[in-house]
């Protein structure tokens, strides 16, 4: 290990391991970056879950940090928002947001950035693979919370798709695109 602020790689192409002060500030960014894209949010009338930034700052999580700190970055997120801070869309906060109807879609933000950086690792960080990572992570967010939709309130499968998927599918692909474009760029 290098010590000063150089960091090495481990086995796994994105892992951080080196540098302390500068992996907690890259991680502490990426729970900045959500909370930002929390507030850049559109409310549709037809559904109780805005379109917001924050899924493209969640994949970006694992892509760029790798699956491990993406990870950690989106738990504290999630943590930061349940005790209070408002970093959830339309600066809510507290373990109820949680359990609302967006909280599927949250709960998720740990392993969609977590399968986005093990995707784009595995792949060696190729176009491809930084794609299908970014397009994973954003597919598990978005099934997740149907999912929670279902058990949550009772809504029929036809339903939650109709109110929790298909009005996020186009901006998700294009976010999918724009991580995939951000992420080669770095």
């Amino acid at each position: 290990m290098n010590s000063g602020n150089h960091i090495m790689t481990g086995a796994v192409s994105g892992i951080l391991v080196g540098s302390g002060a500068r992996r907690a500030a890259r991680i502490f960014a990426f729970i900045l970056f959500a909370a930002i894209g929390a507030q850049l949010a559109v409310r549709l009338p037809w559904t109780p879950v805005p379109v917001t930034m924050q899924t493209l700052f969640v994949v970006l999580a694992g892509i760029v940090l790798g699956p491990r700190d993406g990870f950690y970055a989106m738990i504290g997120y999630l943590s930061l928002g349940a005790a209070g801070a408002p970093v959830f869309a339309g600066f809510s906060f507290g373990p109820l947001v949680l359990v609302g109807p967006t909280g599927g879609y949250l709960l998720a933000f740990p392993a969609a950035a977590l399968v986005a950086g093990a995707i784009s690792a595995k792949s060696g960080r190729t176009l491809s693979g930084i794609f299908t990572g970014a397009l994973c992570g954003t597919v598990l967010i978005l099934l997740s919370g149907a999912l929670y939709l279902i058990a949550m309130t009772g809504m029929s499968g036809r339903t939650a798709l109709a109110l929790g998927v298909t009005p996020f599918v186009a901006g998700g692909v294009l976010k999918v695109v724009a991580a995939t474009v951000i992420a080669r760029k770095r």
